[in-house]
């Protein structure tokens, strides 16, 4: 995929990007969206810690310090700043998905919906 670098230092991808990192390199999708949203839709398999929160709870990302990460959020400001709490907290290999869900569903890729 073209990576670009966002604002961050990290690279911004597009939902199709997205689909390549998650189907080959078996990227973990961090959505840093409140529980409120995450619930309303969002990517297979997303691991959920609202941004507010992520300082206190890098310890349960620990275990994907040098693994693929792909960060959300509901249109990829959020996101960005999750990137650099990461990128501080020293992961490496993250990206950030450009347009966030906002742009997944654009792209009509699934969303899992919580009843």
């Amino acid at each position: 995929p073209m990576l670009k670098r966002g604002t961050s230092g990290v690279a911004d991808v597009s939902p199709t990007e997205a689909v390549l990192l998650i189907n080959r390199e078996h990227a973990t999708v961090l959505d840093v969206r409140n529980p409120g949203e995450f619930a309303a839709g969002h990517i297979t398999d997303a691991i959920n810690i609202p941004l507010g929160e992520l300082e206190s709870r890098l310890g349960e990302l620990a275990k994907y310090k040098d693994k693929t990460l792909l960060v959300n959020c509901q249109g990829g400001v959020r996101s960005t700043s999750a990137c650099g709490i990461l990128t501080k907290a020293g992961f490496s290999r993250l990206h950030n998905l450009q347009g966030g869900v906002n742009a997944w569903v654009q792209a009509k890729l699934p969303v899992i919906k919580e009843s």
